[in-house]
């Protein structure tokens, strides 16, 4: 199976009006979630170039929401060795689903920060965080 066939990109609706914004990330129906709960985490990228992740996870799902920003995901299949690149925008919101043994990096591209709300569905275990460069 392809790389891009193995996540899952998931369309949201963002809601606005003079008090600000309203981005439902994860509704409880997206279909894989678990029964537990793992962790929720922000991730914040503070210039140009500034890289977050460039890891993968052997048991981890991942998912991941750019709530301010521009950013490039990088992934690597680390089973077939498969590229594949999304570019995210907070005014187009999708949720990306990566799944374990894939490997994850995001790259601002804009100088303004970005914000990257993430859900994974294992608590951290550092034995499941593998490092590789994508950037």
């Amino acid at each position: 199976m392809a790389l891009k066939e193995k996540i899952t990109i998931i369309e949201r609706k963002k809601l606005g009006d003079s008090r600000g914004w309203f981005l439902k990330v994860i509704d409880g129906k997206e279909e894989g979630l678990p029964n537990h709960t793992g962790e929720i985490y922000l991730t914040h990228a503070s210039g140009l170039n500034q890289v977050r992740g460039n890891h993968y996870h052997p048991k981890a799902k991942e998912w991941f929401t750019l709530l301010e920003g521009k950013a490039e995901l990088k992934l690597k299949d680390m089973d077939t060795n498969e590229l594949y690149s999304i570019m995210l925008d907070e005014d187009v919101p999708q949720t990306i689903v990566v799944p374990p043994n894939v490997a994850h990096a995001f790259i601002n591209i804009q100088e303004e920060p970005f914000l990257l709300l993430a859900y994974t569905d294992e608590l951290y275990d550092p034995k499941d965080t593998i490092a590789v460069t994508l950037d």
